[in-house]
């Protein structure tokens, strides 16, 4: 596909480096010649300096012959003038564009977006997606990372293996007898910052990062085999009453019913702001860095701490007195903290300062944009890896060549690892014996460069 990309910040350096290592043709516009040479040294895409909003920068990028436009300028209103331009001298057919302003995600003005008014296909709100992760991860207590797909039927799980875990040194083949009801399958590994797909014989070891597809219902069950048993958090303080603090505690309020949020805002008005949208969390007008303000919160109690500040300095900060405080009250083990991380070099500290995970923006943000992206029938795909993999819904209709075939004869690439599969509401771990049939949604893991290859086998048509 032809693809414009304005904006060549952290998300756009790193969707034009995605995609175009995936084969598509990429043009990069921005205003920043700094930003344009960084993109002209790092990768192999067209790099234009200019405004994305004049129709001659457009015109020179071949707006024309383009299949996709991404906006993700820094300016909510420069993105939907974008896609605006795009529709209506460029006819450009799909246009996505990341909007921050929760003013303009109200649901009663979402008439708005539409080919008579502003047209533009995908809305991504950074904000709201990473409210949801946090979400996740909060429902799976012991995981790094929960992602649903298939309507749910079929998770995710990203895990740490600690010391104390039985299944270590356990080769996967053995696993599945050792645990026989369980319905999991193990896609991946991060070991010493790097990323394989396991084999049959490998075991997992101390300290690993492994991915795990499974039934959504064996949620705990999965948790508890690779030796965590903690429970959900019942009490949550938030330290940052933004837009991604404000949506994670309207989400628990609307569905969590049993938990119960504090959120210590400094800005006063925003502060009051909150108190007056939000029914039932507590608010606090004060600095998440004073540890005054962090008694009357009763961090004490506390099982979940989340710094989710704007300022990335803060949010380590404020995870340097959790730690603190709860050394101090003796209690180290029993809360966990997450802190909201835009800058990638801090998290080097992670380790050191205790932090039990960082919340990177650029990641989700960049996830939810590559599952509009992808041909075919995809319908869900989420990156790991920085990128380098990606783990993809799709289901199989008539035309793909998977249908009939068994998995062992499916000749699919080494770099892609079929993890469950969703049929008549039922979910699959599939063995090497496992026939594709029309209407599954299957959920696999792929490297980048296979990306092309898994597009044609679940391709809407022929063409």
């Amino acid at each position: 596909m032809n693809i414009i990309i304005c904006g060549a910040g952290r998300v756009g350096f790193t969707i034009a480096k995605l995609l175009s290592e995936q084969g598509h043709s990429i043009t990069v516009i921005d205003q920043s010649s700094e930003d344009i040479q960084k993109i002209n040294d790092s990768l192999d895409v067209k790099a234009i300096v200019g405004k994305a909003t004049y129709p001659s920068i457009l015109e020179k990028a071949n707006a024309s012959e383009t299949d996709m436009i991404i906006a993700v300028t820094r300016n909510d209103e420069i993105n939907m003038l974008i896609c605006q331009i795009a529709f209506s001298i460029f006819r450009i057919p799909k246009k996505i564009a990341r909007i921050r302003s929760q003013d303009y995600l109200n649901p009663k003005f979402s008439r708005v977006y539409n080919k008579e008014n502003l047209p533009i296909d995908v809305i991504i709100s950074p904000e709201i997606e990473i409210s949801k992760s946090i979400q996740r991860k909060l429902e799976a207590p012991g995981a790094l990372d929960s992602v649903p797909f298939a309507d749910n039927k079929i998770r995710l799980l990203e895990i740490l293996i600690k010391n104390d875990c039985k299944s270590i040194n356990i080769k996967f083949n053995e696993l599945t007898n050792k645990y026989p009801k369980l319905d999991a399958n193990i896609i991946g590994i991060n070991r010493d910052d790097k990323f394989f797909i396991p084999k049959k014989t490998d075991t997992v070891k101390e300290d690993d990062k492994i991915y795990v597809i499974i039934n959504s219902s064996q949620m705990s069950e999965t948790l508890e085999a690779f030796g965590h048993l903690e429970k959900i958090s019942k009490k949550i303080l938030i330290i940052g009453g933004g837009n991604i603090g404000f949506n994670l505690a309207k989400n628990i309020e609307e569905t969590l019913e049993t938990i119960r949020v504090k959120i210590v805002e400094k800005d006063k008005h925003r502060a009051e702001y909150l108190a007056n949208e939000l029914n039932n969390s507590i608010v606090i007008n004060g600095d998440g860095l004073d540890e005054e303000v962090l008694i009357e919160a009763n961090l004490d109690e506390a099982e979940t701490v989340l710094a989710l500040t704007n300022d990335d300095e803060d949010n380590l900060m404020v995870s340097v007195l959790v730690e603190k405080f709860a050394k101090n009250k003796k209690k180290t083990d029993d809360k966990r903290t997450m802190a909201l991380i835009n800058k990638p070099n801090y998290s080097l500290l992670q380790s050191s300062l205790k932090i039990d995970d960082l919340i990177d923006p650029r990641m989700t943000t960049v996830s939810s944009i590559l599952k509009h992206i992808h041909k075919g029938t995809i319908e869900n795909a989420y990156t790991i890896s920085e990128g380098e993999y990606e783990v993809i819904e799709a289901e199989i209709i008539e035309t793909s060549e998977l249908i009939n075939k068994d998995l062992k004869n499916s000749n699919l690439p080494d770099e892609l690892r079929v993890g469950a599969v969703l049929r008549d509401d039922k979910v699959i771990i599939p063995r090497s014996d496992f026939t594709f049939k029309k209407n599954d949604r299957v959920v696999f893991i792929a490297k980048k460069e296979t990306i092309s290859f898994v597009e044609n086998i679940f391709r809407l048509s022929s063409i």
